[in-house]
C-alpha cells in the first residue's frame, strides 16, 4: 500500500510574501522564529502576529519558541496568534497539562534534537503529552546553545525507530535539502518534513529551490 505523501513545513518564514510563496508551493505549515540564543529567520512577535493573521485557516502556523516555562509559552502564543507552537527546548517549569488548558485548540509540537540513542526515550516519554515531535539537529546543552536551522543531518535511523515506536505525528527536520529530502523519506517515514535553510539562499526564501523540494517529496 502507497503511504501518504509527507506534509511540508517550510520554517524561518519572515514576511508575508514568504509565507504566500511557501503556500502556493503545498506548505501545509509555516515555522515563525521568535527570540532565539541562535539561528537563522528570528522576527518580531508582532510580525509573527501579522503574518499569522493573514494564514489560511487549512493551513498550520507554527510559533517556534525557545522559552522553558509553561506559562510564559502560553502568554507568547496568544500574542502571537498561531495555530501550533514549536516547542526548541524542553519544558522546565510548569507542564505540558497546564499549557494545553492555557491554549485550547492550539497542537503543540516538542522538538526532540537527536543526539545519539537517548532521543528514543526521550521521544517515548514526551509523545502522549503533546499532539506531535519534531526531530532536529541542535545543540541546546552547548554553551551558545543551537535549537535548529543549523543545516546539520542526524541520524536517520534513530529518527527511524522514533516513528514507529510513537503513537503521535513525527516531522523529520534537520539538514533537509531537494537533495536528499526523497531519501531521508523512504528511510524514516516521518509524517512530515520540516525545512529551513535548505530552501534558501543568501538568507531569503529561494523559489527554485523551494519547488525542487516539493517535487522531490511528491515523486518519494
Amino acid at each position: 500500500m502507497q503511504l501518504p505523501l509527507p506534509r511540508i513545513k517550510i520554517c524561518c518564514i519572515t514576511s508575508w510574501a514568504e509565507a504566500e510563496l511557501a503556500i502556493h508551493h503545498q506548505a501545509s505549515a509555516i515555522g515563525l522564529v521568535s527570540e532565539m540564543p541562535s539561528g537563522p529567520g528570528i522576527i518580531p512577535e508582532t510580525l509573527i502576529a501579522e503574518i499569522a493573521a493573514m494564514v489560511p485557516p487549512a493551513v498550520s502556523s507554527f510559533l517556534l519558541t525557545s522559552l522553558q516555562d509553561s506559562r510564559a509559552i502560553a502568554e507568547q502564543v496568544i500574542r502571537c496568534g498561531t495555530n501550533s507552537v514549536q516547542l526548541c527546548d524542553r519544558l522546565m517549569t510548569g507542564s505540558y497539562a497546564e499549557l494545553r488548558a492555557a491554549l485550547p485548540g492550539v497542537k503543540i509540537v516538542q522538538v526532540v534534537h537527536v543526539r545519539g540513542e537517548d532521543a528514543v526515550a526521550n521521544a517515548q516519554a514526551i509523545a502522549d503529552k503533546v499532539d506531535g515531535l519534531l526531530l532536529d539537529s541542535g545543540r541546546p546543552a552547548d554553551p551558545r546553545r543551537e535549537l535548529g536551522g543549523t543545516g546539520r543531518i542526524h541520524d536517520w535511523s534513530i529518527s527511524r525507530r522514533i516513528c514507529e515506536m510513537v503513537d503521535r505525528p513525527v516531522f523529520l527536520a534537520g539538514g533537509l535539502r531537494p537533495e536528499n529530502v526523497a531519501a531521508a523519506i523512504q528511510q524514516v517515514r516521518p509524517f512530515g518534513v520540516d525545512v529551513c535553510s535548505g530552501v534558501r539562499t543568501n538568507g531569503h526564501l529561494d523559489e527554485k529551490k523551494l519547488a525542487a523540494f516539493v517535487q522531490s517529496v511528491v515523486v518519494t
